[in-house]
């Protein structure tokens, strides 16, 4: 008999509720200094679980809740789908370059999926989306509940020109799930892709995160892991001069994280 137990489950669920009931938000407007710093139109939104209570600070609400192209962020959910479909077995297979030299020389060279998620490379991706195919890839955005993917346009490069759109809190409510392995897929899936999502490390820190870029706007999003708990963000900001200002992005996100002792000076 397991009924016993049942009035422990009940009291961790109310616990749990009652924690969720109390979490914060709050509005940093004086992030503003950190985008102003680098003449920058955007938002940023950070949950601090370090604490009993998270912590849930956004600058700019109502462009915290808007949603634009994910870009290359979803690298992210489009390694789990290749993944779980088998077109990418492992984070050893070999991508074969094909000759054509594009702009961005880390691009012109043979890949491996820890390669290919570190420089954005969007020729791999693109074979994923062609080899999982359009129905596969609607039922795994329907599956994940990936911003707006349940109804997205899925042809082509959907992830960057398509329909496909989420917001910065969509993004943070992803990156947790993550976090947690509770994304419907394999956890070995979710820890691979943690794994080469890794940005840098420190002595009791690590830094995972994403960029992505659709030419019009640029993402950073991902989390800080410390030992009282995990740090997670997503920015995203205009990018009105292009290349120029993609740097900004991470250096934005950065000054931030800093300000919060998440990242060390």
């Amino acid at each position: 008999m397991k009924l016993p137990y049942w009035p422990a489950l009940l009291c961790a669920a109310l616990f749990s509720a009652s924690v969720l009931a109390q979490e914060t938000v709050r509005e940093r407007a004086d992030w503003a200094r950190h985008f102003d710093a680098f003449d920058a139109r955007g938002t940023m939104v950070v949950e601090d679980a370090r604490g009993e209570v998270p912590a849930t600070l956004v600058f700019d609400a109502r462009r915290a809740a808007q949603r634009y192209s994910p870009a290359s962020t979803f690298k992210i959910p489009h390694t789990l789908f290749a993944l779980d479909a088998g077109v990418l077995r492992d984070e050893f297979q070999v991508f074969a370059w094909d000759g054509a030299v594009g702009g961005i020389p880390a691009h012109n060279r043979d890949q491996r999926l820890r390669s290919a998620m570190a420089a954005s490379v969007v020729w791999v991706y693109r074979q994923l989306a062609g080899a999982i195919g359009e129905d596969g890839a609607r039922r795994y955005l329907a599956a994940l509940d990936y911003g707006n993917g349940a109804s997205a346009d899925v042809a082509g490069d959907y992830w960057l020109d398509g329909k496909l759109a989420i917001s910065a809190h969509e993004q943070v409510a992803f990156l947790k799930r993550l976090y947690r392995n509770e994304l419907p897929f394999r956890v070995a899936h979710q820890r691979l892709v943690k794994d080469v999502t890794i940005v840098e490390a420190g002595r009791d820190w690590i830094l995972r995160a994403k960029t992505g870029w659709d030419g019009r706007i640029g993402w950073w999003v991902g989390w800080v892991e410390r030992p009282e708990g995990p740090v997670f963000f997503a920015l995203n900001i205009d990018t009105p001069e292009r290349v120029a200002d993609l740097p900004k992005r991470e250096a934005i996100a950065r000054a931030v994280l800093r300000s919060l002792e998440a990242l060390p000076e």
